[in-house]
Formats: structure tokens, C-alpha cells, sequence
């Protein structure tokens, strides 16, 4: 029997829906205040429900960081170490050595890019992992594209594995529409390099793709329809979008604008809602995630399965250079439904500059 660990961040991504970009520190308690809800419950339950491989003997954290949702499955399993009503990345750490020391083959873990940092911490290159993405910031390379890709992964895991980065930014930066990021080391992943995420590429801010930019959002401004709420993604492009129409943009943030005016600034999922109920047609306008192609899903959880129900795909707008869509295979999105997911898949057409389009495929 295979020996596969299981440790879940049950905190992970609660900071997405409500805007906070992250749960770090004692971040999840404002998180909870504004109504956020736990994500990984769903995440960790689509992954085991789709593990079909029977040679496999799970050593599970207990209660929320893992047993809860192993024993609604047929899995041979045992319970590793304690913890108490609140857990935190002592407990994280402190039960990933306990695995370690009852010989675990594999670790699955499930959060964000700061449980990938923990997990790293203890484990280095010891023993293969397989990220399951359920985190807000999510830029390492070692989680898998999705729930059902991390379960593909494991079904069909064998002797052959790669060295991934594990990346983190900072929240507090990050809140202040800066990306700092840090590389903190390697995990080693199974090989199956098609159903791993890509590790974020920097935005090229050279003079061209700056002018291309320009382009694009010249070519939105002509197209601008009136009594339309547009609500504007994260992203440089979006923020030279915004220039364009006038009002300043939160960089990392996402925001709304009606009638040429502000009326919805770092939005999180309450208002973007309210806001998408309040008016007649609204558009989404988004750019891919360099590297990786994700356009909801990752760093942008506001725009929840709720929220992208009511815009429906026909007014999504995708806008990127050339440069970053000839580096990706395609779009991806991973909102957490997989009915949402569905509903968004298939070919869309992406403006790439001044009355230039292309069309991509959405996975």
C-alpha cells in the first residue's frame, strides 16, 4: 500500500470572496467577520471522490485539517497527531514531521501558496506533494491546475518527479496593490507537467507592450456602451484601461465603473453583487495571469461562481497583449463550481490590441 499524507489549511482562500487578498496571520478572523465561508471543504472532497487507484493508505491531520473529509469516503486511513480548536501553521508543520517519521510516500496538501511555504519548511525535498489549490494567492508551480487535475495526478503518480518552485508574496504589499514576491525553495512533484500550473511570469513593461496597451484600451474606449456597468479585473492592462476612462484603478484590486464614473473600488464578492443586481448589463473585462492563462480562479476569488453566473460568459471580455497569449497553451479557469467551470470552457475571443482580436480557447 502506498502511504499518501493528508493536511488541509481549513482557513485557506477564506480572504478571496471578500476581498481581502489572502487569510496570512490573523487576517481569516477579519475574513469571517465579512462573511466569508470555507472553501477547502469542497476542493478536498472533488479530489478524493475522483481518486480511483485502490493501493492507497491515507495518514490523515485530524478533524478539519483532514479527517472530516476522509471519512466520507471508503479510504483505509489513520489519524496523525492532534490539534485543537484553532490551528495554525505550527500545527501544519508539527503534523507534516509526524507523517514524515511514520513514513508517508506522498503529501497532499490543500491551501494556498503560504501552506506551500509551511509545508516546505519541514519537508524540503524529502517526499513528493501534490497542491491542491484552494488558497488566494496561489503563484507556485507545485498545485495542480485544479481539484480534478490534482486527482488525475494521483491516480496516476509513478516514480518520476520534478522540482517546483515555492513562491509567496506579501499580503500586506499585496493589499497596497504591490506584488512582492519571494522565492523560499523547491518541492518535488510527481512528473505530469500538463496538469501542474505554470509559475506566474512579471508583467513586461517595456516601451512596445506599454504602447500595446495603449492600443487595447483605445480600442475598449470606442466600444464603450452607455448605462453599462464595467467592472475592471486585476492587472496592468486593466489599469491602463482605467486611465483611459478617467478613474484611478486599485492595481491588484477589483473595481467598477458606470457611465464614465468610479462607483465601486477593491470590490469584494458583497459588492460586486450588489452592484451586478443594481444594473441592467454588466461586463466583466479581464486579463490572463502571465504564465499560467487563469482568468478566475486564481488572485481575483472575488469574482466568485455567484458572480460569474449572473454576468454569463457572453459578457466577459478578455483582453491581453500578444506577447503573453502566444506564451500560453490556453485560459484557465478553476472558480471552485464545476458547473461554473463548464459553462465558461470553450473558445473566446481575446482583443490583443487596436481592432486586432484572436481567439482562444478557455479550459
Amino acid at each position: 500500500m502506498k502511504k499518501i499524507g493528508l493536511i488541509v489549511n481549513p482557513i485557506a482562500g477564506m480572504g478571496g470572496s471578500v476581498g481581502l487578498k489572502g487569510t496570512d496571520g490573523e487576517i481569516y478572523k477579519k475574513a469571517i467577520e465579512l462573511g466569508a465561508k470555507p472553501t477547502t471543504p469542497q476542493r478536498i472532497e472533488e479530489t478524493l471522490s475522483l481518486i480511483k487507484r485502490k493501493d492507497v493508505y491515507f495518514m490523515v491531520a485530524p478533524g478539519k485539517m483532514g479527517e472530516d473529509y476522509i471519512k466520507k469516503f471508503n479510504f483505509k486511513y489513520e489519524v496523525v497527531s492532534k490539534t485543537g480548536e484553532e490551528t495554525n501553521a505550527r500545527d501544519t508543520k508539527r503534523i507534516v514531521q509526524d507523517m514524515l517519521e511514520k513514513g508517508v510516500e506522498l503529501l497532499i496538501f490543500v491551501g494556498g501558496d503560504g501552506t506551500a511555504r509551511d509545508i516546505y519548511d519541514v519537508l524540503d525535498l524529502k517526499i513528493p506533494v501534490v497542491g491542491i489549490p484552494s488558497g488566494v494567492k496561489m503563484f507556485s508551480p507545485v498545485f495542480a491546475l485544479s481539484p480534478s487535475a490534482a486527482a488525475e495526478i494521483i491516480n496516476t503518480a509513478g516514480n518520476q518527479f520534478i522540482e517546483k518552485e515555492v513562491l509567496d508574496i506579501d499580503e500586506e504589499a499585496f493589499r497596497e496593490n504591490k506584488i512582492a514576491a519571494k522565492l523560499y525553495g523547491y518541492l518535488k512533484v510527481p512528473k505530469n507537467i500538463t496538469l501542474l500550473q505554470a509559475k506566474k511570469e512579471p508583467s513586461n513593461v517595456s516601451k512596445s507592450e506599454e504602447d500595446i496597451k495603449e492600443e487595447i484600451a483605445d480600442y475598449l474606449m470606442e466600444n464603450l456602451e452607455k448605462e453599462t456597468l464595467y467592472i475592471l479585473g486585476p492587472g496592468t492592462t486593466l489599469k491602463t484601461i482605467a486611465d483611459k476612462m478617467g478613474v484611478r484603478k486599485t492595481l491588484l484590486g477589483i473595481d467598477a465603473v458606470f457611465n464614465g464614473k468610479l462607483v465601486g473600488k477593491d470590490l469584494n464578492e458583497k459588492g460586486l453583487l450588489a452592484l451586478i443586481k443594481k444594473n441592467h448589463k454588466s461586463t466583466i473585462i479581464v486579463t490572463p495571469i502571465g504564465g499560467n492563462g487563469f482568468i478566475f480562479g486564481r488572485a481575483s476569488k472575488q469574482f466568485t461562481p455567484e458572480v460569474l453566473r449572473l454576468i454569463g460568459k457572453e459578457n466577459i471580455v478578455v483582453v491581453a497583449t500578444e506577447d503573453k497569449i502566444n506564451k500560453l497553451e490556453c485560459l484557465r479557469v478553476d472558480t471552485g463550481n464545476i458547473e461554473v467551470d463548464k459553462s465558461l470552457n470553450g473558445f473566446t475571443k481575446v482583443i490583443t490590441g487596436y481592432k486586432k482580436e484572436t481567439i482562444t480557447e478557455v479550459k
